[in-house]
């Protein structure tokens, strides 16, 4: 019975060498065929992709495996929503017009089996990371993405992916050093009404109850390959083999 919330982040598909890319995949199809017989709804809450831009006709050509198995997922009936993270929030039309994956662009609020739930990516939420905030704006900013794509696509690809991964790195840094700061804002929505917390970001896959309420760190799929379940008004963290 399809009747669970399934939440996933952080794959950085691209990422890895040619090995490691395989087996990333290998684990998240597997993951997609249990998502496939027991979500009512699969989020992906961002950084599916270590680099993600669309050109007016062109896309990275490494995934198609997985773009094929989300378009499985949604031909069946099961909604797919990608909450997109700091690497691959340049979408464009792709994803729902050829996938009919819905995409959002900004945090997300959902009401499910009575509770009230908050969901983000998580990055710039830290209260020290306001410098990501800086580049965050940049990279958002209309005029600097229609720049970007008067690029050559192999120019801009490589480049991309170098940027990309030392941003990663330096998120993987620092992420662990800032759940406390990931806790600090959970509370701050505790108190505005919320019922839990799921965020990613920061690669810690972490469940913590605090006075009755829920923050869910979803972990990553990159390492650790953790994924959230709301079933029966519960959470759970789980981790593929």
């Amino acid at each position: 019975m399809r009747d669970a919330l399934y939440f996933v982040s952080d794959l950085h598909l691209g990422a890895g060498t040619f090995s490691e890319e395989e087996k990333k995949k290998e684990k998240f199809i597997q993951f997609l065929q249990i998502v496939r017989q027991n979500a009512y709804t699969l989020y992906i809450v961002g950084d599916l992709f270590d680099f993600w831009f669309e050109y007016k006709n062109a896309i990275p050509k490494t995934e198609v495996e997985i773009l094929t198995a989300l378009k499985n997922l949604t031909v069946m009936g099961l909604p797919v929503v990608y909450l997109v993270g700091n690497h691959d929030f340049w979408h464009s039309d792709f994803f729902g017009k050829y996938l009919g994956v819905k995409i959002e662009k900004k945090d997300l609020v959902l009401n499910y089996e009575g509770k009230k739930i908050f969901l983000t990516h998580g990055d710039g939420k830290a209260r020290s990371d306001w410098g990501y905030r800086i580049l965050r704006a940049l990279f958002r900013n209309p005029i600097n993405i229609w720049l970007y794509r008067q690029l050559p696509v192999d120019v801009a690809f490589p480049l991309a992916r170098l940027v990309s991964g030392s941003s990663r790195r330096l998120s993987e840094a620092r992420g662990k050093e800032q759940l406390t700061e990931y806790e600090d804002f959970a509370r701050q929505k505790f108190a505005e009404g919320f019922d839990a917390v799921v965020l990613a970001h920061s690669h810690a896959p972490e469940l913590k109850v605090i006075q009755g309420k829920t923050l869910v760190n979803i972990g990553d799929f990159l390492y650790n390959f953790t994924y959230a379940v709301l079933k029966n008004n519960e959470f759970e963290l789980k981790k593929m083999a």
